[in-house]
């Protein structure tokens, strides 16, 4: 149902990208499932058509970035994202595709953010919790703070709600999330 929903807003989207940045109007990234089988997570485009290459020359000259990288695995002030990457991250319109990936059973509706496997180690013996449950397009840490979380209560969320799961809990989320979005808290 949410699908049919938002075909439209993602179909505008996609007319947009396409119009405005040109390229590829989707973004698949590897990240790791349910019992930590990777799927390709899709999104709308966000960033720069060169976006890797503007990553490592940042990392190479700038020692902050490079730290901030290494925490958080990203950036306060990224420049590879587009200016309509920017509006799409803040109101979270760049992962409704992300509906085509419940639909095929790669994720939930709610569940832990998904992780890319260079994240796996950082997880350390809550691996096991993550992969344990599908992640999610929303879920604890996307209501309790976005990005104005440490990685490690990231990591926290998202073992928390692994153990404590429930149908009524991802109800609660999905109308925080509902929140969230339309008051853009915690987005970069």
């Amino acid at each position: 149902m949410a699908l049919i929903f938002f075909l439209p807003i993602m179909v505008m989207i996609a007319a947009v990208l396409l119009l405005r940045e040109g390229g590829p109007v989707f973004f698949r990234h590897k990240r790791v499932g349910y019992a930590g089988k990777q799927f390709s997570c899709l999104k709308f485009r966000t960033m720069v058509l060169d976006a890797d290459k503007r990553l490592e020359e940042l990392l190479a000259r700038d020692p902050v970035a490079r730290a901030e990288w290494e925490v958080n695995q990203k950036l306060t002030n990224d420049p590879r994202i587009s200016c309509l990457g920017h509006f799409l991250r803040k109101t979270s319109l760049d992962e409704l595709p992300q509906f085509f990936n419940v639909l095929k059973g790669d994720m939930s509706v709610v569940g832990p953010r998904p992780i890319v496997l260079a994240e796996v180690a950082r997880y350390r013996e809550n691996i096991f919790e993550y992969k344990s449950v599908r992640p999610g397009i929303t879920g604890l840490w996307q209501v309790n703070g976005r990005n104005d979380t440490t990685y490690e209560e990231r990591v926290a969320m998202d073992t928390e709600y692994a153990r404590n799961r429930s149908f009524i809990g991802d109800l609660r989320i999905v109308f925080q999330t509902v929140e969230v979005v339309l008051t853009g808290r915690g987005a970069s």
